[in-house]
C-alpha cells in the first residue's frame, strides 16, 4: 500500500511539471506575478536551496553548474543546477543515470539560488512551488519545475565575517586585488603570456599565482572530462578559487581556454566590481592549428580527440573584453607590456 502511495505521488509530480510548463506556453501562468513574497514575512518560509522536479524545454541542453535564470514567487535571480540526480521515464518512473537533459527530459535536481526567496512546496495550491528556467543570455524560457522540499544545508550555513578582511589583506600586499582571465583557442599563446606577465610582477614585488588550465587538470580537476558539462564544471571550480586567492589580496592569472560566454559571465559575477579582466588572446583557428605546439589540433583531426574547442565543440569568443591582445602577428612580450601598461593605467598596480 504504501509502495502504491508513493508510486501515486511520484506520478502527480510528474503531471504537475508537465502542467507547469503547458501553463507557462499558453500564458495562464506568470512565476513573476506569483508574488508570495508579499505575504507577512514569519508566514513564508524561505531558502536557497532545493530538491525540484524539472522539465527541460530548450533546444540546447541542460548544463549542470551552468547558470540561467529562475522565476518563482515573483522574483528573478540565477539558478545553478548543483546536481542532476536522474532523469524520470515519465510513463514506467524509472530513475535512469544522466549527465545532462535534451528537449523534453523530466529528472530531479537540486537547485541553488544565489539569494533565498519566498517558496511553498508542491503539495499546496495549484501553482505553489512551480518555477520557469530562463536562458540568462537569449531570455527565453528553457525549463519549468516544481519545488519538493528545501535542503536543510539552505538553512544551517551561516557565512562567517573574519576581522581579516580582503582590504586588510590588500593593504598588507600593498596592490589592488584582482583576477586577470585568460580566454582564447588552444595555442593562441594564454599560458606563455600569463606565465611572462607574473614574472614581470613578481619582480615588481607583487603577490600572485597563476593558474593554469593544464595544471588544474593535474588535480583539482583531474576527474573531468572535457564534455560540455565536465567544460562547465572546471570553469566553476576554478572561478571559486579565483575568488578565494583575489579575497587573499593576489593578483590572480587565470589562463583558460574557457569557451562559453555564459561561464566567463558567471566567472566575472563571482568577483567584486573592477575585480574581474577579462582577456582575450586573440589568434585565429588556422592560426593556432598552423602552431599546434602539442600536435592537439593533429590528434583532434585524426579524430583521436573528441570534444575539442575549434574543431567539435565551439568556442565562443568575448565580445566585450576588457583588453584585447593580438596574438596571431604581435610577440609575447610586446603583448605582455600592453597588458602591464593597462594594468598600471587602471591602478591594479
Amino acid at each position: 500500500m504504501k509502495e502504491r502511495t508513493t508510486q501515486e505521488s511520484e506520478y502527480s509530480k510528474v503531471q504537475k511539471v508537465r502542467d507547469v510548463s503547458a501553463a507557462l506556453l499558453n500564458g495562464a501562468f506568470d512565476p513573476l506575478a506569483d508574488d508570495r513574497s508579499a505575504a507577512p514575512e514569519d508566514d513564508v518560509p524561505t531558502a536557497d536551496q532545493f530538491a525540484v522536479h524539472l522539465i527541460w524545454t530548450g533546444r540546447d541542453a541542460m548544463l549542470p553548474e551552468r547558470p540561467y535564470l529562475i522565476r518563482l514567487a515573483g522574483i528573478e535571480t540565477t539558478v545553478q543546477i548543483t546536481d542532476l540526480s536522474y532523469r524520470v521515464e515519465p510513463d514506467t518512473l524509472e530513475q535512469l543515470a544522466a549527465k545532462t537533459l535534451i528537449e523534453g527530459e523530466i529528472a530531479y535536481c537540486k537547485i541553488a539560488l544565489d539569494r533565498a526567496v519566498p517558496f511553498a512546496d508542491g503539495n499546496s495550491d495549484d501553482w505553489a512551488g512551480a518555477f520557469a528556467l530562463v536562458d540568462k543570455a537569449q531570455k527565453l524560457t528553457v525549463g519549468a519545475g516544481v519545488i519538493d522540499f528545501s535542503l536543510r544545508r539552505a538553512t544551517n550555513v551561516v557565512w562567517y565575517d573574519m576581522d581579516v578582511d580582503k582590504a586588510a589583506r590588500a593593504r598588507t600586499n600593498q596592490q589592488t586585488p584582482c583576477v586577470l582571465w585568460f580566454t582564447g583557442l588552444s595555442g593562441a599563446g594564454k599560458s606563455t603570456i600569463a606565465n611572462r606577465v607574473e614574472q614581470k610582477l613578481h619582480a615588481m614585488g607583487k603577490r600572485t599565482y597563476l593558474l593554469d588550465g593544464d595544471n588544474i587538470r593535474h588535480g583539482l580537476s583531474r576527474d573531468l572530462g572535457f564534455t560540455d558539462q565536465d567544460r562547465v564544471e572546471n570553469i566553476r571550480r576554478v572561478a571559486e578559487v579565483a575568488k578565494l586567492m583575489a579575497d587573499a589580496g593576489l593578483i590572480v592569472m587565470a589562463s583558460f581556454i574557457s569557451p562559453f560566454r555564459s561561464e566567463r559571465v558567471m566567472a566575472r559575477s563571482l568577483m567584486s566590481e573592477g575585480e574581474f579582466v577579462e582577456i582575450f588572446v586573440d589568434a585565429s583557428l588556422a592560426v593556432c592549428e598552423a602552431r599546434d605546439p602539442k600536435l592537439l589540433y593533429k590528434k583532434a583531426r585524426a579524430g583521436q580527440l573528441k570534444n575539442f574547442t575549434g574543431i567539435d565543440s565551439a568556442y565562443e569568443p568575448p565580445q566585450n573584453a576588457e583588453i584585447v591582445l593580438n596574438a596571431e602577428d604581435t610577440d609575447p612580450d610586446t603583448l605582455v607590456e600592453q597588458l602591464i601598461s593597462y594594468l598600471q593605467t587602471r591602478n591594479y598596480l
